[in-house]
């Protein structure tokens, strides 16, 4: 009697702990559980230019070589899973309405009124994303109640990864290309500035190089000074042997002091304030403003160039590092459902059960051994 009322009661314990569950799954699957299809594209981010053509063939396949726009992947796997593109996308295809229409699949349903909290949660659950981070290759699976509908909001992921890459390609090479041409603005601005003082500087003391002018004045006054030179070792000569009044000397008295006049006015136009110009300024503060200003017209010139020359590498470089959405695969549209995976779940469930009854046997036994 004993026996038959301890396999009672480990029948009971097998009902409960294993024909129970296992019928209520049985009936949820069969009658309850919606089919969920699983529509899969596959994307990775690439620059333009020699990076994407010097990796080819065996090449790929090295860790790394292939991941070189890992960084806006990640980003782009980031933006795929915002509230934002979630809002936009609900908008336009009824994201909402299509994961709540599963009236009878209780567990895997969005209950009708959630936030917009409880709907990002649901949606980063029905969309996954997995980045592999050797090859940089972007997976996308879309889970939906209908499989034209999975396919659709996958297309429209797609479309909306594209316009992202593209928008932050654009935008970075823009504002590269905006801030050099804003210094080639200043630059030019700059240059115009300085050859406007250096026309302004010649016309107001009307010459055309003080400079030039203070250095032909400085030549011509040294050939004096050398001939002044010349002309009285040739006078200290002469009157060694000749009279005060001779001819000679008196002409060679003559041209020394016609030569020293021209010496003093030579260096007297070199220093003293030039009649000539507006302001009475010395040649050799001419000389020396006009250098300045000419040094600095220079430096605006060759930063101007400089500029331009920015500029056009910025543009060129900008089109070179324009990045692109690349699809490995296109959005599939499935046929058959991948969720729920029924024998897989039920066979795990019936484990859980067994282990779930063998435990409860074996603490019943020890309590029952122990009150023995």
């Amino acid at each position: 009697m004993s026996r038959l009322h301890t396999l009672g009661r480990r029948h009971w314990l097998a009902l409960l702990t294993i024909g129970l569950p296992m019928l209520l799954a049985a009936l949820y699957y069969s009658l309850l559980a919606s089919d969920r299809y699983v529509s899969t594209t596959v994307l990775t981010v690439r620059r333009a230019g020699h990076e994407a053509s010097s990796v080819n063939g065996l090449a790929m396949l090295l860790p790394g070589a292939a991941a070189m726009s890992q960084e806006d992947t990640r980003y782009l796997r980031e933006y795929l899973h915002s509230q934002g593109l979630l809002l936009r996308l609900d908008a336009e295809l009824k994201i909402r309405q299509h994961y709540e229409s599963a009236h009878t699949d209780l567990l895997h349903r969005l209950w009708p009124e959630a936030s917009q909290e409880q709907l990002l949660d649901y949606w980063r659950r029905r969309v996954e994303i997995a980045l592999d981070e050797v090859s940089g290759l972007l997976s996308v699976r879309v889970q939906g109640f209908d499989p034209d509908q999975a396919q659709r909001i996958n297309q429209a992921l797609l479309r909306e990864a594209e316009a992202f890459v593209n928008d932050i390609s654009h935008r970075i090479a823009d504002e590269q290309l905006a801030f050099a041409k804003g210094e080639l603005r200043r630059a030019e601005e700059q240059l115009t500035g300085t050859q406007r003082t250096l026309v302004e500087f010649q016309t107001r003391h009307r010459m055309l190089d003080p400079q030039a002018d203070a250095q032909a004045t400085g030549q011509r006054a040294a050939e004096l000074r050398g001939r002044l030179t010349k002309l009285e070792a040739e006078l200290a000569t002469k009157r060694a042997f000749l009279n005060e009044d001779a001819p000679d000397l008196v002409t060679l008295k003559a041209e020394l002091a016609a030569v020293r006049q021209q010496v003093g006015r030579e260096t007297q136009s070199a220093t003293a304030t030039s009649s000539g110009a507006i302001g009475g300024e010395a040649l050799n503060r001419l000389a020396v403003t006009f250098h300045d200003i000419k040094t600095r017209a220079a430096l605006a010139d060759g930063a101007y160039r400089s500029a331009l020359t920015a500029v056009e590498a910025t543009r060129i470089e900008a089109s070179r590092k324009v990045k692109s959405l690349v699809v490995i695969e296109p959005p599939t549209h499935p046929q058959t459902a991948e969720f729920p995976r029924r024998l897989y779940e039920l066979s795990t469930l019936l484990l859980l059960c067994l282990a779930v009854f063998g435990i409860a046997h074996l603490a019943i036994a020890t309590v029952r051994e122990h009150r023995d």
